[in-house]
């Protein structure tokens, strides 16, 4: 039976609460589908509750862990306790990242269920359909760079981008769109302004001219391509790649309302591209979706389930589908 190491890091206020439901989803998919294998959990600290205990946002020995794992599961880091000293708990995320060399953030959005299209603040002739896939760069540009505090005179950020770093990503978003079945990648960036995203523009060019042929390339402006997911989000159907030219949710923690779907649908995909579980991470997402068609709507969904409660429902439909 295979074994999959995997690093949990719950992390601060509802960060436990909605990493509860996806481990209720692993323990199923385990107790239920042999095949899948064993799923081996190591609970750590990382962001404010780490700060608490150790006076750092990540150890060494978690870090060390989380790198010799399979996958590493987050719930949520921060809130304003921590503040914005000079230890913050987001510098244990940023520190886990680049050690890990996790370069490529996906950020899906699509509706987990059609029954959901109404709820949006879009209307949903405007919204039905979308189908996105962001590919964020997330270990270099703007978060990563050389940086000085006001000295009294001014402060500065500075934002850098080698070549390796920007063809990483744009291979990521190559591989995604050929995966998904895509016939183009949208690059979005600031290339009318930023020298960094004039490299970002050839790069990309380069690497699907040479690398991926079949694939179009679409070049957008941010915030151009802010104007179209509202106006006209379908627009933006497929792969987006972007560097990082930039919660935990305290006001809802231990209240028992939050939303873990977005949670458990980051377990499918740890399935899927962590852990080469194709088939559990669908049965996942299907599970959410017919829970959703059940009637599950948490507080922010416009009803009144419970975390706990959502997460029950999400597994019972699991477990139907693992025994069919």
């Amino acid at each position: 039976m295979a074994e999959h190491n995997i690093v949990v890091f719950a992390g601060d206020h509802c960060g436990p609460e909605v990493i509860a439901e996806a481990i209720k989803v692993i323990k199923a998919v385990e107790d239920i589908s042999p095949t899948a294998g064993k799923f081996n959990l190591e609970h750590l600290l990382l962001g404010g509750c780490s700060i608490d205990k150790t006076g750092t946002p990540l150890t060494d020995e978690a870090l060390a862990a989380a790198k010799a794992s399979d996958a590493v599961l987050l719930g949520a880091i921060g809130g304003p306790e921590w503040g914005t000293g000079a230890v913050r708990p987001e510098q244990g995320l940023l520190k886990l990242r680049s050690e890990m060399c996790a370069y490529g953030n996906l950020r899906p959005c699509f509706f987990a269920s059609d029954a959901l299209v109404e709820t949006s603040p879009l209307k949903a002739s405007v919204c039905r359909g979308v189908d996105m896939m962001l590919v964020r760069e997330l270990t270099s540009g703007l978060y990563f760079g050389e940086r000085k505090e006001y000295d009294g005179v001014n402060a500065f950020d500075t934002t850098v981008y080698t070549k390796p770093e920007i063809e990483r990503i744009a291979r990521l978003g190559g591989y995604l769109a050929r995966t998904r079945g895509d016939s183009r990648v949208i690059s979005l960036d600031k290339a009318n302004v930023l020298a960094t995203s004039r490299l970002w523009r050839s790069v990309v060019d380069e690497v699907y001219k040479n690398e991926f042929p079949d694939l179009k390339v679409e070049h957008q402006l941010i915030d151009s391509a802010a104007m179209i997911m509202v106006k006209n989000p379908t627009q933006l159907n497929g792969v987006m790649i972007a560097p990082n030219l930039a919660g935990s949710a305290p006001d809802i923690s231990g209240k028992g309302i939050v939303n873990p779907i977005g949670t458990i649908l980051s377990v499918a995909m740890m399935f899927r591209y962590s852990l080469n579980l194709a088939h559990e991470a669908k049965l996942v997402e299907d599970a959410v979706r017919a829970a959703i068609d059940g009637g599950l709507r948490t507080k922010d969904m416009g009803g009144s389930t419970g975390t706990a409660e959502a997460g029950d429902a999400i597994v019972a439909e699991l477990v139907k589908a693992l025994k069919a």
